[in-house]
């Protein structure tokens, strides 16, 4: 097997394809052949598309007949199993849609197309997307390929863990409150949640609650998140948040060229945060400053008054509930997983509760406004400790007991705000688990949070770090 080709990146591997130096099919192959080598211990692919070698051919052939090319002609990715892929099984984590196979694309998974990508296989998640791990009662659990016995997150955990075992190059996941994050802290990749709306979400399921629901890209590198959202990002008149036309440059950093006033926030506002995290935010902050940013410790005053996933938690259960009494009517309990049981169960928020905690997400919305008079960036944790073993109800993080829907903290805020973020490794654990920051910027950012993740990229002390499997 080769392992360049394994480990590089999507954009590498666009620029050995289009130079002849090596061919679309060699490349699906050392893809195809690594999944057969190392998801049978990981279970992070789920179905693997029956014409990837087929489209691989052909995107050979364009390079042979020396047509014009796509930034990602040739490279192979995939996409988590909620994301509708034409005539490749989309099952949703859920026995209930066992055997479904859309007749098109989602819209991500057809720009990604449009740019020569090639779709590689589908990567697994929790049932119907909700949960902080990745398991379910028709494809099992996903393992995090830098220990098996911990998680890989959710819910994009399967993306997350394929990518990181060098499985794909190149992948799509979706974020209600911190699934494109969360999956890549636990795994040491890299993921963009863009501002909400930047990217339509049209063929993902579930929708609702539509106003927090994201769609973005997962890869081993900056440049390559930078690329797929150049590919992802615009209206395509199907989804109605989808409104925002602004362009994208995806040369990071060529906009950027004055110093950045950068804060760094570990706590209040997040609940307990990890020493080791909390230690890694701060040397990010200092890694920032050494480049000649202005870069200080700050707080947010309106995370300290309105603990943001206990607003996420009042507003989306209310929305979320009729989709999932719909989907679920008349199904029998052996079709139904823990999470989906659970959801059902929960009392629909009272009316006063519902309103307060809508102008609740406005202050959040204000708050963070407020911030970004004075600062380009914000430099938090992702979650709060680094993985954990399958199954915790409850975890200990620095001497605190939380829930384990508490690791959302930190996330969650830009899920009700809307603001962008972007999750990569900066640290280890002592146990050698990768440790995540959160790059967050003002709304429509996207170019500044990719530009200062590319600075940090450049002097990680865990770049190019890879699970021994």
């Amino acid at each position: 097997m080769n392992n360049e080709l394994i480990y590089s990146d999507a954009t590498k591997l666009a620029e050995l394809i289009r130079t002849s130096e090596v061919s679309p099919v060699e490349v699906m192959q050392a893809h195809l052949d690594r999944i057969e080598a190392v998801n049978p211990k990981v279970n992070a692919i789920v179905t693997i598309a029956d014409d990837a070698l087929k489209s691989a051919k052909e995107a050979e052939a364009a390079v042979q007949r020396r047509d014009e090319l796509g930034p990602l002609h040739g490279v192979p990715f995939t996409v988590k199993d909620s994301i509708d892929t034409a005539k490749v099984l989309t099952q949703r984590g859920t026995p209930i849609f066992r055997g479904r196979t859309p007749d098109t694309d989602a819209t991500s998974v057809a720009r990604l197309k449009r740019a020569g990508g090639v779709l590689l296989a589908k990567t697994n998640l929790p049932e119907f997307s909700y949960g902080v791990e990745s398991d379910n009662l028709l494809t099992g659990r996903t393992k995090n390929p830098w220990n098996l016995d911990l998680t890989p997150g959710g819910s994009s955990g399967g993306e997350s863990a394929a990518i990181a075992a060098g499985m794909s190059p190149l992948g799509l996941g979706s974020d209600l409150a911190i699934s494109l994050r969360g999956p890549a802290a636990h795994t040491g990749i890299v993921s963009l949640k863009a501002t909400h709306g930047r990217v339509p979400m049209t063929g993902i399921w579930p929708r609702e609650p539509r106003r927090f629901w994201h769609v973005g890209p997962m890869a081993r590198s900056i440049r390559d998140l930078s690329l797929a959202f150049s590919q992802l990002a615009g209206p395509d008149g199907q989804d109605g948040y989808s409104s925002s036309a602004i362009p994208f440059d995806n040369g990071i950093g060529s906009a950027n060229k004055r110093p950045l006033h950068v804060g760094w926030l570990v706590e209040p506002g997040f609940g307990p945060v990890d020493r080791e995290t909390a230690a890694t935010v701060e040397a990010g902050a200092a890694a920032l400053k050494d480049f000649g940013h202005t870069v200080e410790s700050v707080r947010i005053p309106a995370l300290e008054r309105d603990f943001a996933l206990d607003v996420f938690t009042r507003l989306h259960v209310l929305e979320m509930k009729p989709g999932f009494v719909e989907t679920t009517a008349g199904r029998s309990k052996d079709e139904l997983g823990d999470m989906a049981r659970f959801m059902l169960s929960l009392p629909d928020t009272p009316a006063a509760d519902y309103i307060d905690a809508a102008q609740a997400a406005e202050r959040l919305k204000d708050g963070y406004a407020e911030y970004f008079q004075k600062y380009d960036v914000l430099l938090t944790p992702v979650i709060p400790t680094p993985s954990f073993k399958h199954g915790q109800a409850e975890l200990l993080i620095d001497g605190q007991t939380v829930n384990v829907m508490g690791i959302m903290s930190a996330t969650t805020p830009l899920s009700v705000t809307g603001l962008p973020g972007v999750s990569m490794r900066f640290g280890t654990s002592h146990d050698g688990m990768p440790i995540g920051v959160q790059i967050v910027g003002n709304w429509q950012a996207e170019s500044t949070i990719l530009h200062v993740a590319s600075l940090l990229e450049q002097v990680s002390p865990v770049r190019d770090l890879h699970p021994d499997l």
